[in-house]
């Protein structure tokens, strides 16, 4: 089943940390009116899918296609998430890189504790 245009809307909000209250505060509505761009009840104008594009730094047409699939890949020889898509922003990488890090560290850290107990 194909993702709807609100779906590849909140997936790309999620990624990026982002509340529905940020993006109705920015798009100038209510949060209410805004989940109802996410939920399909209002239907998108282009120059709406630009505004919101704007805010979530992607090219309006790089959310229109958008596919989660073929952002994140699992590879099953390390089990960690490759970025797939060049396009994105590489402070966002970084992040998630970084956060991905710190919590293999704190596993191999809560680990060692067990083996002491």
């Amino acid at each position: 089943m194909k993702a709807n245009i609100g779906d590849k809307i909140r997936k790309v909000r999620e990624l990026k940390g982002f509340t529905q209250d940020f993006m109705a505060g920015k798009l100038e509505m209510s949060q209410r009116a805004y989940s109802k761009i996410e939920n399909n009840d209002i239907k998108l104008d282009w120059g709406r899918i630009e505004d919101i594009s704007k805010i979530l730094d992607i090219e309006p047409f790089d959310l229109v296609s958008f596919d989660d699939n073929l952002v994140f890949n699992n590879c099953t020889n390390s089990g960690k998430a490759h970025i797939m898509n060049n396009n994105f922003p590489d402070e966002l990488k970084k992040s998630y890189e970084d956060q991905i890090d710190h919590l293999e560290k704190e596993v191999l850290f809560l680990r060692g504790l067990l083996e002491k107990n």
